[in-house]
């Protein structure tokens, strides 16, 4: 288990480091700015928790005692929290009251270190249940987005995982306790990189999975027939899905409606979030190219039909049709 533990924090610190330095290329609206730094501190809070478990494995130095591994403890819930509410909240606003979470930091410094450590574990409890609570919420949601939430399963049970571990504390001596926190911080560092790789628009399926979830009816009040013909057209005709920066409300002001009503018409009448429509709008036109230009290679008809990179053609094409884009053109040619 030692040898493992080590594996573990040597691809955390890898993945962190990556994780990092693609939020920073990442283009993102000004409004998720906050969130974008609380993922920051919360990738940076584990990779650095990783390394004082790095420190006493390797007998280099012992950090496990000190305030800062007791702090960095107490920044992980909260950071979640910054984090995942603009992907997991309807209204995602920050209020004043939002401060209050970073509450529990400062008292960790004036607690004893016995009881700080149990402690922070208790408060992930209380940021556990509003994730459950958000879950359990979007119960409705998992015929149109059953991938994405599974995923979001997946880190459920590895924070109660994380969260039996703190509670049991007491009984294990510290090094079973180091390698066993070690070992799960890196499943779920490997579950945020396959849920990636798998699912690269996860973030923006799961935001509209909420907003279908809570919101009320923003369609009264249009004529939905209309607007359906313009965007079989648009989509048809047009080809608008080829754009590869296009985005729900680039879609929504071609439509001349809001962003929350072309969301909502795409999630009531085609059973699917807007990603996964584009989606499927390029599949279907690759799928045809793919047998009508034989010569043309797998990446240029993935990128003309508007996916981005090889590696998102290759996924999206997978969980789509269920196999890879080569193999369906020599299955159908």
């Amino acid at each position: 288990m030692h040898i493992i533990a080590l594996l573990c924090i040597g691809f955390s610190l890898g993945t962190a480091a990556l994780l990092v330095v693609g939020a920073i290329l990442q283009q993102q609206e000004p409004h998720r700015c906050a969130s974008k730094f609380a993922g920051f501190l919360l990738i940076t809070g584990l990779a650095g928790i990783q390394t004082v478990h790095l420190g006493i494995l390797l007998k280099q130095f012992d950090g496990f005692h000190s305030v800062m591994y007791t702090a960095m403890l107490y920044g992980i819930a909260p950071s979640f929290y910054f984090y995942s509410r603009q992907l997991l909240i309807a209204d995602s606003r920050y209020r004043g009251r939002d401060l209050l979470h970073a509450t529990p930091l400062i008292l960790c410094f004036a607690l004893p270190y016995r009881i700080a450590l149990p402690c922070a574990f208790l408060i992930g409890s209380g940021y556990l249940l509003w994730l459950a609570n958000i879950v359990y919420g979007l119960r409705r949601q998992r015929q149109r987005f059953r991938l994405e939430l599974t995923a979001l399963g997946v880190f459920f049970a590895i924070a109660v995982a994380v969260l039996v571990l703190g509670f049991i504390w007491p009984l294990l001596n510290e090094a079973d306790f180091i390698i066993a926190y070690s070992i799960l911080i890196g499943l779920a560092f490997f579950a945020a990189t396959l849920t990636l790789l798998r699912f690269p628009s996860i973030t923006a399926d799961v935001s509209e999975a909420v907003q279908a979830a809570y919101a009320e009816s923003t369609l009264k009040n249009i004529d939905k027939a209309a607007v359906l013909a313009k965007l079989d057209a648009l989509m048809t005709k047009d080809k608008l899905y080829t754009l590869e920066n296009l985005s729900l409300a680039v879609l929504a002001e071609q439509l001349q409606i809001s962003q929350h009503q072309l969301s909502e018409l795409i999630n009531t009448e085609f059973q699917q979030g807007f990603s996964h429509y584009i989606r499927q709008h390029r599949i279907d036109a690759a799928k045809k190219l793919l047998l009508a230009e034989p010569n043309a290679s797998v990446l240029s008809i993935g990128l003309s039909v508007g996916f981005s990179t090889q590696s998102n053609f290759y996924s999206a094409f997978r969980d789509i049709v269920g196999m890879a884009p080569g193999q369906y053109r020599k299955i159908h040619s």
